[in-house]
């Protein structure tokens, strides 16, 4: 099974362009401890990261990938914190596409090694993803660069990458297959905007109420959706230290606000602290083995909870985007910090 099952249900790509690496169809599962531990009966996790490279972000490159495809375009750019440069260098690779990816600072070396296995080329840029006039500066370069003859860019928010995105949009499908209507609140993390606003638009404005859940440091749509206010803002710098959600500036923003607003959700800020302790949490309580972005929407939920703006009987879901694999630092401090000790070989 693919995302293709929904062929019907997004952009047309005939289907002899249509490439899969068994993306999508991932677990929905039930939390038995954290969930229960606050008093949350009814709390899910949609865990991502058992997608072809190890995160939502596959969605999107098989969508944006089988387009090229379709068009007969040879060569890929594409700007990545990592995980859409994992994904996108796979689908190249399956397809035969050469494939060019401008990465941010802060980039983990397992996700850097993990482009450069599937044979990307990659360009880390000091300042890309921290500084906003870098960052501004870099999406330029790129978006030039896929307008050379038999080229495209690819990049995993609406404002570039449409048909990529909605890729994405599939996760909503998923979950409405599987709960059928029950879900009352989704909390999802937030850089760009691009998946909150994917989960918003899957669900077509009749589903449940879509929560946009950032960092601290990275405050450029959570606070302003929160505060009622009809348009995010870009900030002077990223300050969070949670890979993959470091984009100060506004892309997909005000549609996201737009479309958590219309579903009846908000804006959730956390701090990276809560996110790591989370991440540790998801392993050694629920099994879950997850970066730290992709604890993010669980911090944004139970901080929901303690605010009583979820009910103890909701049912939550709770999006779990991307693999503990590609942050190994991250997991080392918390394994540290649990005192469990590490046998010598």
């Amino acid at each position: 099974m693919s995302i293709w099952k929904y062929h019907d249900r997004l952009p047309a790509i005939p289907e002899s362009a249509r490439l899969t690496l068994g993306e999508g169809m991932t677990p929905l599962v039930r939390s038995r401890r954290i969930g229960p531990s606050v008093g949350l009966s009814n709390l899910y996790f949609k865990v991502e990261t058992t997608n072809p490279t190890g995160s939502y972000k596959d969605r999107f490159a098989a969508m944006g990938i089988s387009h090229m495809v379709a068009e007969g375009k040879r060569r890929c750019f594409a700007t990545s914190s990592g995980n859409s440069g994992s994904a996108l260098a796979a689908y190249c690779a399956v397809a035969d596409i050469e494939c060019t990816i401008s990465i941010i600072e802060k980039t983990t070396a397992e996700k850097l090694l993990q482009m450069q296995a599937y044979g990307a080329t990659c360009h880390r840029i000091k300042g890309f993803g921290i500084d906003p006039d870098i960052s501004r500066d870099t999406f330029e370069a790129v978006m030039e660069q896929g307008r050379q003859p038999g080229a495209d860019v690819q990049l995993s928010l609406y404002t570039y990458s449409p048909i990529g995105m909605a890729g994405c949009e599939t996760i909503s499908f998923e979950l409405a297959d599987k709960l059928d209507g029950e879900i009352d609140h989704v909390f999802s993390p937030g850089g760009g905007g691009g998946l909150t606003l994917a989960i918003a638009r899957g669900f077509g404005g009749s589903g449940p109420a879509v929560h946009c859940v950032q960092p601290e440091g990275n405050d450029t749509i959570a606070g302003p959706l929160r505060l009622g206010l009809k348009e995010g803002q870009n900030i002077a710098s990223s300050e969070t230290g949670i890979g993959g959600l470091q984009v100060p500036t506004l892309i997909d923003g005000n549609m996201t606000i737009d479309a958590c607003r219309a579903s009846g959700g908000t804006g959730h800020l956390v701090s990276d602290q809560e996110v790591f302790e989370l991440q540790r949490r998801l392993a050694q309580e629920e099994g879950i083995f997850s970066e730290p972005a992709g604890a993010v929407a669980l911090a944004g939920a139970l901080r929901a909870h303690e605010g009583k703006e979820v009910g103890k009987d909701d049912v939550i879901v709770c999006l779990v985007t991307g693999s503990g694999f590609k942050d190994s630092e991250s997991v080392r401090k918390f394994v540290k910090q649990s005192k469990r000790s590490i046998p010598r070989p």
